[in-house]
């Protein structure tokens, strides 16, 4: 299977699940529709001010400059979010 129909396949699920819930869901796959929900994402993501990434239950929260919170659930983003542990020595052998 190639990757764009690996793409496709995902959104497909998404919009049947969403649509189980009696809710509707739109994908933007195409390239004019993808490049503006990008932008709006990145400007979306300007108006955090703190994020809380909890790795143990794969959850991150955002807190943006309006007071607001959004928490996104992803086995993956908590990681990427996390900075490297820093590791120093106890002077000792």
């Amino acid at each position: 299977m190639n990757n764009q129909r690996s793409i496709e396949e995902a959104a497909e699920r998404v919009i049947e699940l969403e649509s189980e819930l009696e809710s509707a869901g739109i994908a933007s796959l195409a390239a004019d529709e993808l490049a503006f929900a990008r932008a709006q994402l990145h400007a979306w993501v300007d108006t955090v001010v703190g994020v809380v990434a909890a790795a143990g239950t794969g959850r991150v929260t955002l807190i943006h400059a309006n007071g607001r919170r959004t928490g996104i659930a992803s086995p993956e983003l908590p990681f990427l979010l996390t900075p490297p542990a820093k590791f120093t020595s106890t002077g000792g052998d």
